[in-house]
């Protein structure tokens, strides 16, 4: 069947359903062909569907034979992470502690929100184990490498969700973030990844990690990621903390550009990070695109030092709360890294969390003042381009844990904002480079429009990867 299917945005796969150019079956027959030249390189899945994916395909062709699609992605190829809960396929979240069998009856918000507007779900792609890292690799499901080269890891810990975007294993796919799991693997393997503000896409079950964990898209543009908000955003009464009704669409003024907008760039967060020469002159030649766009730009940084301890205590304390039931045995199947962070978790207090509590709602407060001045702070997602798979750090790097590259992506966890990976270009090595639009809470839209402009300026989106 036709590969270059593939290549095709979520909104072209629709509008070719429209015309009658191709079908949902013929988009899904592409995309298993794709997987099956792309995944024994990549490992980016760790369950596929190919017959209910042909079923589902099917039935949605005939519905659009009939002119009466069922949603707005009725018959686009969708990915879901190895996280949320898929009706009829296990959960395993990426341990060799969880069991596969069970009833697995229950769909996640989003998912079921997917399922209801027509979407064909190919598989369940990679994560690193209950998604604790910043990189895709497991006891479970080995190492996802990335597509522009396999050596490299694809980030994480929706690693397995960008990888397969990347190289047209579906358009459109659903990840999680608690400290930058949508953008990281979206810089990495050149992608676009949005972390919505939190609770504007509900989730169950509540993730241990609390209100740090958010649900987001990663797609090929910004626009397919606003048409899938439109599909999984607004409430759902199994999450206590979700947000309200949306107002409008998420495609409304999607292409008024970014003129007048107020965009602050902080190339390096105050001098507080060493980022790459070919990562900064890349997210540098976007903002002055952003600037010849219409854009007030000021260098400048926001008012806050790095809350990496805070986010430990948060983060590690979560890990260890998602352990807690296990039993020596069970640990002993861990990812060695995890049960070193469970450990140090469970050595908190509770005042210990409650002062990273503070400090986190000081950083939000520091960051409400700043976008009363600026609507939008841009930075590069990381500082770094891809490195070896399957470690957690770069080796020679000095660095203990996941955190310590990945500094300007957890902040806005800990804030609730809305942020998104751009990719912006290439650095020497061939490795994609993404810059981070980050704005105020609830102003997802404001994020993507200014994404958008940077795709319709021709700045935004790479060659696609030559894995094969």
């Amino acid at each position: 069947m036709p590969t270059e299917l593939t290549g095709l945005t979520a909104q072209e796969l629709l509008d070719g359903y429209r015309k009658g150019e191709f079908s949902p079956v013929d988009a899904v027959r592409a995309v298993f062909a794709r997987i099956e030249e792309t995944e024994p390189a990549l490992n980016a899945f760790v369950r596929l569907d190919a017959a209910g994916a042909l079923a589902a395909a099917e039935a949605s062709t005939e519905r659009w034979r009939r002119g009466e699609p069922q949603g707005l992605v009725d018959g686009v190829p969708v990915t879901v992470k190895d996280i949320l809960l898929q009706r009829g396929m296990p959960n395993l979240r990426g341990s060799k502690t969880v069991r596969e069998d069970g009833s697995w009856a229950e769909d996640a918000p989003s998912v079921a929100r997917l399922r209801e507007h027509g979407a064909v779900f190919v598989g369940r792609t990679t994560t690193p184990e209950f998604g604790w890292k910043g990189v895709t690799d497991s006891p479970l499901s080995g190492v996802t490498r990335n597509p522009y080269d396999p050596s490299r890891t694809a980030g994480g810990s929706s690693g397995g969700s960008a990888a397969a975007v990347a190289v047209g294993a579906g358009p459109l796919s659903l990840g999680t973030d608690g400290g930058g799991s949508v953008r990281i693997p979206a810089a990495f393997c050149g992608v676009f990844g949005l972390k919505p503000t939190y609770g504007r896409v509900p989730l169950y079950p509540a993730s241990a990690f609390g209100t740090l964990a958010h649900v987001g898209p990663l797609t090929r543009t910004a626009a397919d990621a606003a048409l899938m908000m439109d599909v999984v955003s607004g409430p759902d009464p199994r999450d206590w903390s979700g947000l309200g009704p949306v107002s409008g669409s998420f495609r409304d003024g999607l292409r008024d550009g970014v003129r007048g907008l107020r965009v602050a760039f902080s190339p390096s967060l105050g001098g507080q990070v060493a980022v790459r020469p070919g990562v900064a002159a890349a997210v540098r030649d976007a903002v002055s695109r952003l600037a010849g766009l219409g854009a007030y730009v000021e260098e400048v940084d926001p008012d806050f030092s790095d809350p990496v301890e805070a986010f430990h205590v948060l983060w590690f304390s979560g890990a260890a709360r998602v352990t807690q039931q296990l039993s020596a045995v069970q640990r002993e199947l861990l990812d060695p890294g995890l049960r070193e962070i469970c450990a140090q978790g469970a050595r908190y207090s509770a005042l210990d969390y409650l002062a990273a509590v503070d400090a986190r709602m000081e950083l939000g407060r520091r960051m409400g003042l700043f976008h009363a001045t600026y609507d939008l702070l841009v930075t590069p997602s990381l500082p770094i381009t891809a490195f070896e798979a399957g470690v957690e750090v770069p080796r020679g790097s000095g660095l203990r844990r996941w955190t310590g590259w990945t500094p300007f992506t957890y902040p806005f966890n800990l804030t609730q904002q809305p942020a998104a990976s751009v990719p912006v270009g290439l650095d020497a090595d061939g490795l994609p480079v993404g810059l981070q639009v980050v704005g105020a809470r609830h102003r997802d839209d404001l994020v993507l429009r200014a994404a958008h402009a940077l795709y319709e300026a021709g700045v935004a989106g790479i060659a696609p990867p030559a894995v094969a």
